[in-house]
């Protein structure tokens, strides 16, 4: 049973460019960080299509192939709650679990929510995006972002070897571009 409603901007059934191997990934909804020249804009306002994270659990689950999950956003640690219980969801099956945030490691192990929705992950790539620090590489959008590797799952030489963008055409002609990429001239 739902805790909450999460409010997700987008899933993504199969992705290269978001975390070694073939990921599954969701873009939630909301970030109050304000992060200068962030790469999802979009994804900052309230809203979003509030979902179940079972239904999303189930959703990642029923992808053949992959080999992990990628919560993006927004900012997945501003829904905690939803974060965690789809996380636990996912932690079962083997799949490997990757969180994307603006929050800095310490502000995230000071807050005892946002530290309980990441007990399930295997990796968070940390800190606030800085545009003057650029680096779109290894999931991390510039240089201060920290690698925090909750379990031996994924190293940095792994995460160095995903290709910085794609672009994916869905089968109803849907356009997706993703990763870290700096096609927009950033």
């Amino acid at each position: 049973m739902a805790l909450t409603a999460w409010q997700v901007h987008a899933t993504l059934s199969r992705s290269a460019a978001n975390g070694p191997g073939t990921r599954f990934v969701v873009w939630t909804q909301g970030c109050s960080l304000g992060c200068e020249g962030c790469f999802n804009p979009e994804t900052h306002a309230p809203g979003g299509t509030p979902r179940s994270p079972a239904d999303v659990a189930a959703e990642a689950l029923a992808e053949p192939g992959v080999e992990g999950v990628t919560i993006s956003g927004g900012e997945p640690l501003e829904q905690p709650e939803p974060l965690r219980e789809f996380c636990a969801l996912i932690r079962p099956s083997g799949l490997g679990i990757i969180v994307l945030s603006g929050f800095s490691r310490a502000e995230i192990e000071a807050n005892p929510r946002r530290l309980a929705a990441v007990q399930d992950v295997d990796m968070v790539v940390a800190g606030r995006y800085n545009p003057r620090l650029y680096l779109g590489a290894g999931l991390r959008g510039s240089s201060n972002k920290e690698y925090w590797a909750i379990t031996p799952r994924y190293r940095e030489e792994d995460l160095a070897a995903v290709p910085e963008g794609e672009v994916v055409i869905s089968a109803d002609g849907t356009v997706t571009v993703t990763g870290m990429h700096a096609w927009g001239g950033r």
